[in-house]
C-alpha cells in the first residue's frame, strides 16, 4: 500500500485517500490474520468510491435499487449501508485482548467520539437502542460496523460529511425502511472534510487512551 503514516507508540494512523472497498477490506483481513501479539494497532482514514455493503447477516432485500453501484457482501456486523466520496471512513484495527476491552465498550467509545465531535459544533448527537450509530433529530449521520477475529477488531465507522445522500434512498439503511440520513454539511455548510477528519481522529484517540 502507498500510505502516508503518522505513528506513536500505541497506534499507527494511515491516511489512504479515495479507495475501492474490496481492496481495503481484504487488506484489513490480511493485517488482522497476520498480526502478532506485538503488532502495533492501526487506524485507517479514507473515503470509498460508491458502493453498497451488506454485513455478515445482511439481507439482500434491503437493497432496493442498486443501479450501477456495486453491492459487496462483507464480513462486518450490521445490515446494508452506502459509502461514497465525501463520507469519512475510519477503520480501527485494534488488539482488543491486549487492551482488555470488550466489544460493547469499544462501540460506546466510538459513538462517544462522534457525539463529542458534534457537540463541539453545538449539534446534539444521540445513540439509539439496538441500532448502533449516531443520529441527529432521528436522521442517521454515522454508522458503525465491526468484525472481531482472534481477539482483534477491524472495520469501523462512517460519518456523512459532504456527500451525495441520494443512494441511501435506494436501500433500507441499516435494515430500517424509510430511515432518514443527514450529513454535517447540511447542518454546518462551512464544514471542512480534513478538519472533521483531524478532530474525529483526536476524539477517538482520546477515547481509546482512556482505557
Amino acid at each position: 500500500m502507498s500510505l502516508s503514516d503518522v505513528s506513536d507508540k500505541d497506534i499507527i494512523v494511515r491516511h489512504l485517500g479515495l479507495r475501492d472497498y474490496p481492496g481495503v477490506w481484504h487488506d484489513m483481513q490480511h493485517f488482522t490474520d497476520t498480526r502478532t501479539s506485538d503488532t502495533t494497532d492501526e487506524i485507517w482514514l479514507l473515503e470509498h468510491f460508491p458502493v453498497f455493503t451488506l454485513g455478515l447477516n445482511g439481507k439482500p432485500e434491503h437493497v432496493l435499487t442498486a443501479g450501477d453501484t456495486p453491492v459487496v457482501k462483507c464480513d462486518r456486523g450490521g445490515q446494508v449501508t452506502y459509502h461514497g466520496p465525501g463520507q469519512l471512513i475510519i477503520y480501527l484495527l485494534l488488539d482488543l485482548r491486549r487492551r482488555e476491552m470488550g466489544v460493547k465498550t469499544l462501540v460506546h467509545k466510538i459513538e462517544q467520539a462522534i457525539i463529542d465531535l458534534l457537540r463541539d459544533s453545538n449539534i446534539h448527537g444521540q445513540r439509539r437502542e439496538g441500532a448502533p450509530g449516531i443520529y441527529v433529530d432521528d436522521a442517521k449521520i454515522a454508522a458503525l460496523g465491526l468484525r472481531i477475529r482472534r481477539g482483534c477488531c477491524y472495520h469501523g465507522l462512517s460519518l456523512n460529511v459532504n456527500m451525495d445522500l441520494e443512494p441511501f434512498s435506494r436501500i433500507n439503511p441499516c435494515g430500517y425502511a424509510g430511515l432518514k440520513t443527514v450529513q454535517l454539511h447540511d447542518l454546518l455548510p462551512k464544514t471542512n472534510f480534513e478538519h472533521v477528519s483531524d478532530i474525529l481522529l483526536q476524539q477517538l484517540q482520546q477515547q481509546l487512551a482512556a482505557g
